[in-house]
């Protein structure tokens, strides 16, 4: 039985049984089939996060009120941290909750404290979620054909080759049915990322007690320093005391001058 080719198995390769009144196909494409009365159509598959930050006056109070809103709108916590830096007492919280209460649940949270930050998203993901599934049901059904050539093969290479495609097509399946089960998770508990934090008031120095010894060394040492200072900057004149006796000398000769004439 020689295995040239894998087995393909698609949900669409059996084509239905034609109706007695069927239409024809046109150009390859089939009519679009009609709704039947009284079904009603498949919900939507949403996914709804928020991303909320507040300003509390009491981390503590807060957090205590979020645990008492979150347990009444039937919700909880998959994640928390906690942190203190740069003056602000901070807690990070992933809050998980049913899309019925997911509204009510965030307006509350709004009244802890002041909002100054909130984001909404909305994600439909009806058609993606019928394409995971439609992809698993066909990778099941590859996975049962490779089965019944199993139990038919008799050289040892065919049954060797079949299991080895039987390993890879298991772990597609697992690979999709866990994005199945990521899907219908997101879809079933809505998420909030909420963020908290209470500023600390920052402690503020006391002055440091000076002694009457401490007074007199430092204004000793105030004097010193203005006194060198003071000969620092008599010495860095000294071109002017060299020009100064020239510049009295001029002067006096030229008053002679005057009172002579």
């Amino acid at each position: 039985m020689p295995l040239d080719t894998a087995p393909e198995v698609s949900v669409a390769s059996a084509p239905p049984p034609a109706a007695p009144n069927e239409e024809a196909e046109v150009d390859g494409a089939a009519p679009p089939l009609p709704i039947p009365t009284g079904v009603a159509a498949p919900s939507r598959l949403l996914i709804y996060h928020a991303d909320l930050r507040l300003k509390v006056p009491s981390l503590p109070r807060a957090s205590a009120s979020l645990d008492s809103l979150v347990r009444r709108n039937e919700g909880f916590l998959s994640a928390a941290t906690e942190t203190r830096a740069d003056g602000e007492w901070r807690q990070f919280m992933t809050i998980r909750v049913r899309p019925g209460r997911f509204h009510a649940l965030l307006a509350a949270l709004g009244g802890l404290g002041t909002v100054e930050e909130k984001k909404l998203t909305t994600d439909d993901v009806t058609a993606q979620h019928a394409d995971v599934a439609a992809r698993l049901a066909t990778k099941r059904a590859v996975e049962k054909r490779y089965v019944d050539l199993l139990v038919r093969a008799r050289k040892i290479s065919e049954i060797l080759e079949i299991e080895g495609k039987i390993g890879e097509v298991r772990e597609e399946i697992e690979s999709t049915e866990s994005r199945l089960k990521t899907l219908d998770d997101e879809v079933s508990y809505s998420t909030i990322s909420l963020a908290c934090y209470q500023v600390l008031p920052q402690p503020v120095p006391e002055a440091p007690v000076v002694s009457f010894a401490s007074r007199v060394v430092e204004s000793f040492y105030t004097g010193w320093t203005l006194l060198t200072g003071l000969f620092i900057g008599l010495v860095a004149v000294w071109p002017l005391w060299l020009l100064a006796p020239t510049v009295w000398w001029g002067l006096r000769r030229w008053r002679k001058r005057q009172l002579a004439a």
